[in-house]
């Protein structure tokens, strides 16, 4: 682990209290790969009394890791469709069975690499910048084609430069990086330029919270480059940690609710309507349809904590250390973090149903 500077206690426990004025941010995003991302982009956009936005970066995702599990289980399953499936194997058979129905070939679902996401990703908020008729200039950058291999071999990317750029900014107050994907940007923007911890706090929302001794694997969010996970919570970075799994989880929303409160609401409004009914990762999961379903939108708690921090209510925690086989671990004498342990699901919604009412219809 190399060196980083260490927080005195008493600021880093100013740093984690709950925003009160105006926040400067930057939002790092795999804005493609789901439909919480464009959500969470909008409502930035729209709560621009609250939010000093200072920059849009695209991080990386990929779900080739997926790949090798699914042909495996279908492998298994073509040859007894009763089969018992090992762990962690069980949950790709619906998959594979809605893919049966439809007639799709596993073999041949797409499974893009981080290069090829990171793109898309930044081609989306460029997207929703311009649905939202807003000036990406100066303030949308590419991120990391890959994810970390190494502490000492940070990724150069324009995302980590702007994080360092912004983070060390003559500003008042600390630069939020609110990260809705992996970390690798902000990961190694902090290996390039250490100092810049105490000028940041970093929110990030994946996995199990800390306090659950379940595996992690599930989270994309922290898989996808798991050096860059573990250094979060290692390295002493003021951090508001928003777990997926039972917090963020909550944030659920469905078809009628998009029809009645998004569709219609301004072209972004329209787009949303769009992405829920042509979700990008459908074709890895078989569904072809959105009867009877939700959908979480867990990116938005990263802005519901920034925009009214009683949303979603937090504490102070000693930093796990995530273990090499993705459990969490603890030590008392850990620095300290911030974590959610709830949400209020309706006042979040509310707030961006009735913002999504002023978008731009033209």
């Amino acid at each position: 682990m190399p060196n980083f500077p260490t927080i005195p206690h008493d600021t880093m426990h100013q740093l984690l209290e709950p925003p009160t004025g105006p926040v400067r941010l930057v939002l790092d995003t795999d804005a493609y790969n789901e439909i919480d991302d464009q959500q969470a982009i909008a409502w930035a956009l729209l709560s621009q009394d609250v939010l000093r936005i200072e920059g849009m970066v695209a991080a990386p995702y990929s779900f080739r890791h997926h790949r090798p599990r699914m042909l495996r289980a279908y492998e298994m399953l073509r040859q007894d469709p009763a089969a018992k499936l090992p762990p962690p194997l069980p949950h790709h058979r619906r998959s594979i069975a809605l893919m049966k129905k439809q007639g799709v070939d596993p073999y041949t679902v797409p499974y893009p690499g981080p290069d090829e996401g990171m793109e898309l990703s930044y081609q989306e908020i460029l997207k929703v910048y311009a649905l939202m008729n807003e000036n990406p200039a100066g303030k949308v950058f590419r991120g990391s084609p890959d994810f970390l291999q190494s502490l000492d071999k940070p990724i150069d990317s324009p995302a980590a430069r702007h994080l360092i750029e912004r983070a060390l900014a003559n500003e008042d107050g600390p630069l939020y990086v609110a990260a809705i994907g992996c970390l690798t940007n902000v990961a190694s923007a902090i290996l390039m330029a250490p100092e810049i911890i105490s000028r940041i706090v970093v929110l990030w929302t994946s996995a199990y919270p800390s306090w659950v001794g379940l595996c992690n694997e599930p989270s994309l969010n922290l898989v996808e480059d798991k050096l860059a996970s573990q250094l979060i919570f290692d390295c002493g970075v003021p951090h508001v940690y928003l777990p997926g799994y039972y917090i963020g989880a909550q944030l659920k929303v469905s078809l009628p609710e998009i029809e009645r409160w998004v569709r219609g609401r301004g072209k972004i409004g329209d787009y949303i309507h769009h992405l829920y009914t042509h979700k990008p990762v459908h074709p890895m999961h078989g569904i072809d349809e959105a009867f009877g379903r939700t959908w979480v939108v867990w990116d938005i708690i990263n802005l519901a904590w920034l925009i009214n921090p009683e949303w979603v209510p937090s504490q102070l925690v000693r930093s796990p250390i995530l273990s090499d086989d993705l459990y969490w671990k603890h030590d008392p004498q850990r620095h300290w973090m911030r974590e959610a342990v709830g949400v209020d699901r309706d006042a979040i919604f509310s707030d961006f149903f009735r913002k999504l009412e002023k978008a731009p219809m033209a």
